[in-house]
C-alpha cells in the first residue's frame, strides 16, 4: 500500500524503514543507515581549517555550505540515507611480478567494474523501491561525486566511524566499502552513530609511506600517494621513490588496519577482480593506444583521469624496479613522445635504472630538449648515473 509524505506517521516510516533493511539483499546493498538532515556545523569548521593549511585535494565540491547542508541538495530534506557496499581485498591467484616483466599493481578501489556506476545501480534499485511505497517521495542520491561528504553522511547514520585513516570503519565489513548517499523529505527515524573504536591505535599513521596522515582523521592531500598517482602533471623524485609500482591509488592505510585484517569480500560479482588487469604488466601500458586504454580499463575507476597519468605511473614503477630490460622503450618515449610529463618521467626512470645505454638515450635526449623542465630532468638524471658510476 501507498501512501504520501503528507499522511505517513512516525510509525509508518519506522515500518518502511524495517521493510527496506529486509530488502538489502535484493538490492545488493551491504548495509544502510538513517540520519537527520541537519547542517554539518561542525565539519564545515573541520573543513575550512583543512582549507586554510592547503590540504585540499582539489577534487572536492570547492562550495563548503554544498559539502555540509544537505537543504542545498534538497529542498526541505527530512532524512539523509547512507548505503555501504563491501568490495575485496585480496587476490585469489595473483600474477608475479618477474625481471623483464614487471608488474604494477591498481588500488582495491578500482578493482572491479567502476564502483560509481555499480552504486548509481543500487540507489536506483532503493529509490525505485521506496518510489513504489511513497510516490511522492522526494530524492537526490550521490556517490563520491557527489556534494556532501559521504564519510560524514556515514558517521552520522551509524554505518561506521571515522577511522584515523580517514576511511569509514565498519564492524562487519571493515573500511572495505564503498559509500553513497540519498537526501530524501522522508522523515525517517534515525539511528545512532557507532562509537570510535580506534582507540589508542596509530598503526595507519605510522605506516603512511608519506607522513600524509599529518594527524588522527586528518590528510594532507598533496603528500599523499593516492592523491599523486591521480595527477597529470610532473611528480617530485621523493614522491616518485615512494609510488612504487603503484599505478592507481594507495591501501597501505587499509591494508595495516587492525580491524580489516582477514577480511575479502567476494559476494558482491561486479566488484571482483580480473588480477591481469589490476596487476597488469608495466611495459605494454607505455604503448598503449587511447583506444586500447579504454577497451582494457574504461570500465574502472582507475580511467577516470585518462591514460596519462597510468602510463606515467607505469614509468615511475620501471625506474624503482631498476629494470634495464625497458631502457630501450624509455629511450623511445624520451625522445619521441609529444608529452612533457612523459618525457620528464622517462628521463628519471632511465636515471634510476642506470648504464651506459640510458645515459647515451639521456646525452641524446638533451641535446634535442626544448623544454626547460624536462630538460632539468634529463641532466639530474645523467647526474644521477655519472655519480654512482653505472
Amino acid at each position: 500500500m501507498s501512501v504520501t509524505t503528507a499522511s505517513g506517521t512516525r510509525e509508518h516510516w519506522a515500518g518502511l524503514k524495517e521493510e527496506i533493511q529486509e530488502a538489502l539483499p535484493a538490492l545488493g546493498i551491504d548495509k544502510i543507515g538513517f540520519a537527520s538532515a541537519e547542517p554539518f556545523a561542525e565539519l564545515k569548521q573541520i573543513l575550512l581549517r583543512h582549507r586554510e593549511r592547503g590540504h585540499e585535494s582539489g577534487f572536492e565540491e570547492p562550495d563548503l555550505d554544498k559539502r555540509t547542508d544537505p537543504a542545498l541538495s534538497l529542498d526541505r530534506p527530512q532524512s539523509l540515507i547512507s548505503i555501504a557496499i563491501a568490495y575485496p581485498s585480496k587476490l585469489s591467484d595473483p600474477p608475479k611480478s618477474e625481471p623483464g616483466a614487471y608488474r604494477g599493481i591498481i588500488s582495491r578501489s578500482s578493482w572491479g567494474e567502476d564502483y560509481h556506476r555499480v552504486l548509481r545501480r543500487r540507489m536506483a534499485s532503493l529509490e525505485a523501491f521506496i518510489t513504489e511505497r511513497v510516490p511522492d517521495a522526494r530524492m537526490e542520491s550521490m556517490v563520491d561525486t557527489g556534494a556532501l561528504v559521504d564519510r560524514a553522511v556515514a558517521e552520522r547514520a551509524g554505518i561506521g566511524w571515522s577511522g584515523k585513516n580517514c576511511a569509514i570503519i565498519t564492524p562487519e565489513w571493515g573500511s572495505w566499502v564503498y559509500l553513497g548517499e540519498l537526501v530524501t523529505n522522508i522523515p525517517f527515524p534515525p539511528d545512532r552513530p557507532i562509537t570510535d573504536q580506534c582507540g589508542e591505535c596509530t598503526i595507519c599513521i605510522d605506516a603512511c609511506p608519506t607522513g600524509a596522515l599529518v594527524g588522527p582523521g586528518q590528510l594532507n592531500s598533496s603528500l599523499c600517494i593516492s592523491f599523486a598517482t591521480q595527477t597529470k602533471g610532473f611528480v617530485g623524485d621523493d614522491m616518485m621513490r615512494k609510488i612504487g609500482n603503484r599505478l592507481y591509488g594507495c591501501d597501505t592505510c587499509q591494508v595495516v588496519c587492525p580491524v580489516n585484517k582477514g577480511k575479502n569480500w567476494t559476494h558482491q560479482p561486479d566488484l571482483q577482480p580480473d588480477p591481469e588487469k589490476v596487476k597488469p604488466l608495466l611495459k605494454p601500458l607505455l604503448s598503449m593506444s587511447n583506444k586500447q586504454f579504454r577497451e582494457q580499463y574504461g570500465d574502472m575507476a582507475a580511467s577516470w583521469r585518462g591514460k596519462k597519468p597510468i602510463q606515467r605511473n607505469a614509468i615511475i614503477a620501471l625506474g624503482n624496479f631498476r629494470d634495464k630490460s625497458a631502457v630501450p622503450l624509455l629511450a623511445e618515449m624520451l625522445n619521441d613522445d609529444d608529452r612533457p610529463e612523459i618525457r620528464g618521467t622517462a628521463a628519471w626512470a632511465l636515471g634510476r635504472i642506470g648504464g651506459s645505454e640510458a645515459l647515451a638515450a639521456l646525452e641524446e635526449a638533451e641535446r634535442k630538449e626544448a623544454n626547460p623542465d624536462v630538460a632539468e630532468r634529463i641532466r639530474s638524471a645523467a647526474k644521477e648515473i655519472s655519480a654512482s658510476g653505472t
